[in-house]
C-alpha cells in the first residue's frame, strides 16, 4: 500500500526538513522562486560583482523551471522541471547563502550532495514530462528579476499541492543511490 503524501508548507522550516526522508512523496504549497541556467549565472555574476540580489535567497525554495506564458484564466502555462545537474556548479554557493530547498529532475553531483548535508537543506524531484500538471499547481505568478531572460527570468510562484518526491534529504538519503 502506498503511503499518503506529506503536506509541506513553504517557506520550508528546518523542522520540516529534518522530518523528510529520501523517497517521501510530498505536496508542496506556498511560495517558491523559479530559475534555470541563465538566472543562476546572473545571480552568481551579481554576487561576484558585490551587487545586492533583487530578491532574498535565505529560506527560499527554487524550482529549476522556465514557465511558458500563461493562457487566459491561468497564472502560468506549462512549467515542467529542467535537468538539475545544469545548476550543480551554482547550487553549493546558493545553499551557503541560505537557500533551503531545490526542485528539479535527475541526479545531483557529489558537491551538491555534500552541500545539502552541510546546509541542512533538501532536494525535491519533480516529474519530467508533467509540465501541465505543475503549471496548474501555480495559483499566482510574479516576475521578480531579470525580465530580459524571458521564461528564464526569476519568478515567484504561489503553488498549491505541487507533487514531488524527496530525492536527497538532510541525512544523506538519496533515491538515486539506493541499493
Amino acid at each position: 500500500m502506498q503511503e499518503k503524501a506529506k503536506t509541506v508548507r513553504l517557506p520550508i522550516t528546518d523542522e520540516q526538513i529534518e522530518n523528510l526522508k529520501a523517497g517521501d512523496s510530498v505536496l508542496l504549497s506556498g511560495t517558491i522562486l523559479t530559475g534555470r541556467d541563465c538566472a543562476h549565472k546572473r545571480i552568481c555574476a551579481f554576487l561576484d560583482e558585490g551587487k545586492e540580489l533583487p530578491f532574498n535567497l535565505k529560506g527560499e525554495t527554487i524550482y529549476y523551471a522556465g514557465p511558458c506564458p500563461a493562457p487566459d484564466g491561468k497564472a502560468c502555462g506549462s512549467c515542467g522541471p529542467t535537468t538539475s545537474a545544469r545548476m550543480d556548479s551554482f547550487a553549493p554557493r546558493l545553499l551557503d547563502l541560505g537557500l533551503k530547498a531545490m526542485i528539479g529532475k535527475g541526479e545531483r553531483s557529489e558537491d551538491v550532495e555534500k552541500s545539502i548535508l552541510k546546509n541542512h537543506s533538501v532536494y525535491f524531484a519533480a516529474i519530467g514530462g508533467a509540465g501541465a500538471l505543475y503549471g496548474n499547481a501555480v495559483k499566482k505568478s510574479e516576475l521578480v528579476a531579470f525580465p530580459d531572460l524571458l521564461s528564464e527570468a526569476v519568478y515567484r510562484f504561489e503553488i498549491k499541492d505541487f507533487p514531488c518526491v524527496v530525492a536527497i534529504d538532510c541525512h544523506g538519503g538519496n533515491i538515486y543511490k539506493r541499493k
